[in-house]
């Protein structure tokens, strides 16, 4: 039994993306015997590049059912079937996207017809599923509409069946659902990583935490690990039986996560921005040089980039104004931004220039009232004054709302 399904999303970022539109036909090798199409609700904007693609505008899915209202359909339907879509990555990963959201580990058996197409139908000049059905007499209606790219890789589909003269499709599932392999070990392990700033937890069977660590890329930092050949993730790769993580938000949130967690790691930051001669300049920073820099960076691109925002802003082309803006010195305030999730905000609490505690909540959340506050805040040890330069950062870009607190 297989589902063969199309999606289309709302064009949002890597991981942030939402589905906007989905088909499913339930094929039994014969004949179609059930059917899904709908458009989705996705609660966020559609990029005009999507709109114009699909034509799918903001006003049809106003009224549209939210995913959490066609999830339990999607679920009765596809259930003990196998997953088939062309480039079935994007669908399945969207699929599995959208089900976390709602707390639920949504996992199907996956075919995909780009692979199997281009071994036997090897002649094709394109496998792009436009090109490829044209090519072989298949009409396709509604292109980059779910329904009409569904049907059109259902056909495809049994195409493909009948040109499988060595049963490659059915063993290909059979290899699928029963390989052990350390490749499907890490394509079930990294899967679902996204590629954000966040805390990575490896865990062995019983679930102890056997290495974590913050990472700028989750998604990348996994795969790094289990491809790496040195000797010190060897016992780390044969261990791992699954992987958590927590999104940690901009620099200034992660280093306060990590710090909570009990991680510390050191920040090289070897280039600064200067004053001189009436110009803002990055240079390395020089320990023997007597002048501190106004901001410290990672890199020189870094620097580079933002010394143009600032040479962009008029009220910065005075560097004592700069200087002014960037003090931190006896501020005792509550800055509020955005949090590690859409929907979530952040709060960091400075007493005289130096971080005490942190905090997030929900944006449906009344906090307007300090006792409120008093309760969610995580306190730190003690007040920290060494991510100065990350507050200065942060406060560059004015992403923050800054407000007072109680003395």
């Amino acid at each position: 039994m297989y589902s063969v399904i199309d999606i289309e999303s709302n064009g949002a970022g890597f991981r942030k993306e939402s589905i906007i539109e989905i088909a499913v036909y339930k094929y039994d090798g014969h004949e179609i015997v059930d059917q899904f199409m709908s458009l989705v609700n996705p609660d966020s904007d559609i990029t005009p590049f999507v709109q114009k693609l699909t034509g799918i505008t903001p006003k049809m899915v106003r009224t549209a059912p939210r995913f959490h209202e066609i999830a339990k359909r999607v679920v009765e339907m596809t259930a003990g079937t196998t997953l088939v879509g062309h480039n079935i990555e994007f669908d399945y990963r969207m699929l599995r996207q959208e089900f976390k959201r709602l707390g639920y580990d949504y996992r199907i058996n996956t075919l995909d017809t780009i692979p199997l197409a281009k071994k036997l139908i090897p002649e094709a000049e394109s496998y792009s599923l436009g090109k490829l059905v044209k090519s072989l007499g298949i009409p396709l209606v509604d292109h980059h509409r779910a329904a009409g790219d569904a049907r059109a890789t259902l056909d495809l589909f049994k195409l493909l069946i009948i040109k499988d003269k060595d049963s490659e499709i059915i063993q290909q599932q059979h290899e699928h659902l029963n390989a052990d392999t350390y490749l499907n070990k890490i394509r079930d392990l990294t899967q679902d990583l996204p590629s954000e700033r966040g805390i990575i937890y490896f865990q062995n069977e019983d679930g102890k935490i056997i290495y974590s660590d913050f990472t700028d890329d989750l998604r990348k930092f996994a795969k790094s690990v289990f491809i790496s050949k040195l000797k010190k993730w060897k016992q780390i790769q044969d261990d791992v039986k699954q992987i958590h993580y927590e999104l940690t938000g901009n620099d200034v949130l992660a280093r306060l996560m990590m710090r909570t967690k009990g991680l510390y790691r050191k920040e090289s930051l070897p280039f600064g921005l200067f004053f001189r001669n009436g110009k803002y300049v990055v240079e390395k920073i020089n320990p023997r040089e007597e002048s501190l820099p106004i901001l410290r960076f990672k890199s020189f691109t870094q620097g580079l980039k933002v010394a143009s925002f600032i040479k962009s802003r008029e009220e910065f082309q005075n560097a004592d104004e700069l200087i002014k803006l960037l003090s931190l010195q006896d501020r005792s305030e509550m800055w509020i931004c955005e949090g590690r999730t859409r929907g979530e905000k952040a709060f960091i609490i400075l007493k005289e220039g130096k971080i005490t505690s942190y905090g997030f909540y929900d944006l449906y959340t009344q906090i307007q009232t300090w006792s409120k506050i008093s309760k969610i805040k995580i306190d730190l040890s003690k007040p920290t004054g060494d991510l100065q330069n990350d507050l200065r950062l942060l406060l560059l870009k004015g992403d923050c709302e800054i407000q007072e607190v109680p003395a």
